[in-house]
């Protein structure tokens, strides 16, 4: 399965990763490196959960790139 994830840093530096189409599925890392390995493996413990209690993976979030113009 393939999610969506947002990185962001955070004021100390930290890379902070959330699954928008996962909610409260967030993780960091020092390293964005890091942060990714955290965040996949928040994934995979969350979709175990799901499953643990008989509850449906929610579906994607539509993504679209907007291009602006300056």
């Amino acid at each position: 399965m393939k999610f969506r994830v947002l990185m962001e840093r955070d004021e100390d530096g930290v890379f902070v990763a959330t699954v928008p189409a996962l909610p409260g599925c967030v993780s960091d890392g020092r390293t964005l490196a890091e942060a990714k390995a955290n965040i996949q493996e928040a994934i995979k413990l969350y979709l175990e959960s799901l499953a643990a209690h008989d509850e449906p993976i929610p579906p994607p979030i539509p993504e679209e790139l907007i291009e602006v113009a300056l």
